[in-house]
Order: structure tokens, then sequence, then C-alpha cells
């Protein structure tokens, strides 16, 4: 279990530094959206891009590992959203926000460095945390074209998904990793090693501003509503992320054939606490920001613990339902 606690330490205390550099304002105003950028627009379609390039098309197209994952996020989404509709049913975008709470892990700022850790040397494990980015940037571009469908702001949820993926680089970047591999070229060295430095800058670059946007959410939360109890809808929505999703993860993944470290990739990358992403949308669209941020800062906290008995009993030999 300290194997998977001194990655955790690492990763989290980048983010608590970037959450204290924020506090003291020690950077610029605005600088922790000009890493954002930076991260989101450079530094994750490098790493994503060379990761799939030098990946085998095989290893990519791992139909079982898409299927069980994906599986995993669609049931946990339509489980909330209809609980949330359920108990609030004319709060349609309240609903999909609270259901992308809980399915859009934090797989590219958290996952791809703690799988770098946790799998050292492992090319498996960052085109698992590739592929489960993918999947998720899809659930999250879905969920805005709902809330800017839900607000008018467009009258095609289609074209308004459509577009949100070919804009988005770490799809774009993504997508030529891809067909890199399916092409079977072999990308010029120095041009492979420049994409890659730019790509390995961006764990410790993202994890940092993820400390910086938590310490101005949670401010912002605080100035907008006081000191509230949301307890019962953050237990919910911790617990439907952090434990429902893994689990369901675990058995699907397995009954389509998925096994060893892979499945324990899977189950972990379905683990990870909410992104920072969906306070952002939340905030952008003005819908359950507050929450979005309390739930995103609670997880983090909560997935210290979760995480690595996660990882413990994975590889514990205890975790053999599909090994007969």
């Amino acid at each position: 279990m300290l194997t998977t606690l001194s990655p955790l330490f690492v990763v989290f205390g980048i983010m608590v530094t970037g959450f204290i550099v924020q506090k003291a304002r020690l950077l610029p105003e605005g600088s922790d959206n000009v890493l954002n950028q930076y991260v989101y627009y450079i530094a994750f379609p490098a790493i994503m891009m060379i990761v799939l390039a030098e990946t085998p098309i095989e290893e990519i197209a791992n139909w079982g590992f898409i299927g069980g994952y994906s599986l995993a996020m669609t049931l946990v989404y339509l489980l909330t959203g209809l609980l949330s509709l359920g108990l609030q049913p004319k709060d349609k975008p309240l609903a999909a926000i609270r259901a992308l709470n809980t399915t859009f892990g934090n797989t590219s700022f958290i996952g791809i460095p703690l799988m770098m850790m946790l799998f050292p040397g492992d090319q498996l494990a960052l085109a698992a945390a590739a592929l489960a980015s993918l999947l998720s940037v899809t659930v999250f571009a879905i969920v805005l074209a709902q809330l800017a469908l839900f607000q008018g702001q467009t009258d095609s949820a289609l074209k308004t998904v459509f577009f949100a993926l070919i804009q988005n680089p770490i799809i774009l970047g993504s997508l030529a990793g891809v067909a890199i591999s399916a092409s079977h070229i072999e990308l010029y060295r120095p041009v492979a090693e420049i994409i890659r430095q730019f790509g390995m800058t961006s764990s410790p670059c993202a994890l940092f501003a993820i400390g910086m946007v938590l310490c101005k959410a949670n401010q912002e939360g605080r100035n907008a509503a006081g000191i509230q109890s949301r307890l019962a809808e953050l237990a919910m929505l911790n617990l439907s992320k952090l434990l429902l999703q893994p689990l369901l993860a675990y058995l699907l993944l397995g009954a389509l054939g998925i096994s060893g470290q892979l499945l324990q990739m899977g189950v972990i990358l379905a683990a990870l606490p909410t992104a920072a992403s969906v306070y952002l949308l939340a905030h952008r669209f003005n819908v359950g920001a507050t929450s979005s941020a309390q739930t995103i800062s609670l997880g983090i906290v909560i997935s210290f613990a979760t995480i690595p008995l996660l990882h413990h009993w994975l590889g514990s030999g205890t975790a053999s339902f599909f090994n007969g």
C-alpha cells in the first residue's frame, strides 16, 4: 500500500503547492488560466500524441477495455441523473452537472502522472490513461451540449458535441497519435523527443494548476453560499464516483475479458476523483458550481484512502472474481 501512497503524496503535494501559491498570491492574477491553457493546448496534446503514436494499434483498439470503461461511466451517469431528476424534476441542468461529477474523473491531470508512477516504464499504463481521457472528454462534450441546449445557447446538441470534439486539442493530439500508430510510422527521433519533452511538462504543470483552480473555486463557493451543509449531496456524488464507478468498471472490464495489470489500470482510473474541469463548466453555465468545487475537493481528500486500498486489493490476489 505504501507504493501507492508515495506517488499519491507526490501528486497531491504538487497540487497543495499550487493551492498555497494561489492563496498567498505569489503569482500574478490569472496565472492559473495561463497555466491551464498551456497544459490544455500544448502539453496534454503532446503527451497523448507521443504515447499513442508509440503504442501498437492492437493495444489501442482494445474494445474490451473501451467497452467496459465506457459502460461503467454510462451507467453511473444515468443513475445519478435519474436520481437527481427524481429529487428535483425541473432542474435538468443541475442533473447533468451532478451526473458529470460522478463520471468525469481526473484521468488526464491526475491519471497520467499516477499511472506513470504506479506502473513505471509501462507504455500500456499511459495508453490506458489516454483512452480513459478520450472517453471522459466525450462525456464532457455531451454534457456541455446538454447545458447549452437547456439554456437556449444552441439549437442542435449533436452539432455542439461534434464541434466540441473536433476543436478539442486533446482529441486532436490523440487522433494524430492513433493515426501514426495505425500507419506504423516511426517519428523522426528529434521530433519525437521535442513532443515528448513538451508532454513531460504536462504532469507538474497540470497538478499545480489544479491546486490554484481549487483554491479559487472554494473561495468563490464560500463567498457565494456561505457555510451551507451539502453533506448528503457531496456524500452521494463522491460515493458514486470513488466507489460505484470503479466497482462497475471492475465487473464490466472483467466480464469483457480484461485481466491482469490492464484491469488494475482501468479500475484505478475509474476511481479517480472528479476533474477540476467540471467546476469550470459549472461556473461557466452558473449551475451547481459551489457543490462541484466542494465535491472535487472532498473527493481528492477521500481518494487518499480509497485509491491505495483499491490498488492493494487489486494486487493482493483477493480480487480474483474473474480468475476462477
